[in-house]
């Protein structure tokens, strides 16, 4: 009992020597220098100092000297001239020869049964090309009621349409000359696009506009809607022509690619004369409206 009354006083020592270590320890300064020196070293590897040129060094004057292709300099400049010309002929400078009848067909309607054509061919490059084109229809025993034939210098305006000029010639009725001006291509959604307008030596002022569009319902079989319209800025009374929208026509053909380059087709073309046009239709006895059944081929080389 004695003992554990004693115990208490005996670490009145032990703290009577540590207490004025203690505040010695609380009295010394902390050297923080270091602790900033440490800091200061993060911060410099963390931003490595960079100088950025503020201007460009000129390129020595060897830079300047030698051909113009270094190709040249190796193979020689002949050799290398004759190798650019046939890469730029591989390349797009090639001068090809395309013809296409996208209808040439017989048509069943109420009276004389008739014929149509519409026919084109393509000689030149990817920029310039000659276009030779002719259309026509009329009835069996008659004379053909419309015949023309157009010769056009085409220009690529960009990667899907051409501008195109030139002169067209009609052989049927009246003789009439035209000058062309027109742009042929490929619209938005596949739509093939041929519109042009027409100026004669009379003065007569025309237009025409075709669309049409492919529909694959196999890789062989092919449906094609078509449109055409026909415009006129005045009166032509000898070729039964009003002015404004003179004729419309819509059509539906079915085609069968027996090769890519040749296809039979059946369809249904309607047509309408529209306006002054249609008037001139009924004092000739026709009717304005005409309902065809077609039967034709389509072929290309």
């Amino acid at each position: 009992m004695e003992r554990l009354l004693y115990l208490p006083f005996l670490g009145l020592p032990l703290l009577a020597i540590s207490t004025p270590a203690l505040a010695q320890m609380q009295d010394m300064p902390m050297d923080h220098g270091a602790h900033d020196h440490h800091a200061m070293m993060m911060d410099e590897a963390a931003e490595p100092d960079i100088t950025v040129p503020t201007t460009q060094a000129p390129p020595p004057p060897a830079a300047g000297s030698g051909p113009a292709r270094a190709a040249d300099a190796i193979w020689g400049a002949e050799a290398m001239a004759a190798s650019r010309e046939e890469l730029a002929h591989h390349m797009g400078a090639q001068t090809r020869l395309f013809m296409m009848a996208d209808r040439l067909e017989y048509r069943a309607r109420d009276g004389a049964n008739g014929y149509l054509w519409d026919a084109q061919a393509r000689y030149g490059g990817d920029l310039n090309a000659l276009w030779i084109k002719s259309e026509g229809e009329g009835s069996f025993g008659k004379k053909p009621e419309q015949a023309e034939v157009q010769a056009l210098y085409s220009h690529a305006i960009g990667p899907w349409f051409d501008l195109q000029a030139g002169v067209r010639q009609d052989f049927a009725g009246p003789d009439r000359t035209h000058a062309v001006i027109g742009i042929q291509g490929l619209a938005p959604y596949q739509f093939e696009v041929d519109a042009a307008a027409f100026l004669s030596q009379k003065g007569d002022l025309t237009a025409r506009v075709e669309a049409e569009i492919d529909q694959r319902i196999t890789q062989r079989l092919i449906i094609q809607p078509r449109a055409e319209v026909k415009l006129s800025a005045q009166d032509i009374p000898e070729l039964g022509i009003g002015a404004g929208l003179d004729t419309a026509e819509l059509g539906l053909r079915l085609r069968y690619e027996v090769t890519r380059e040749f296809a039979p087709y059946i369809g249904v073309a309607q047509e309408w004369k529209l306006g002054q046009s249609a008037d001139y239709a009924r004092a000739k006895g026709d009717d304005p409206s005409v309902t065809n059944f077609v039967a034709g081929i389509r072929f290309w080389f």
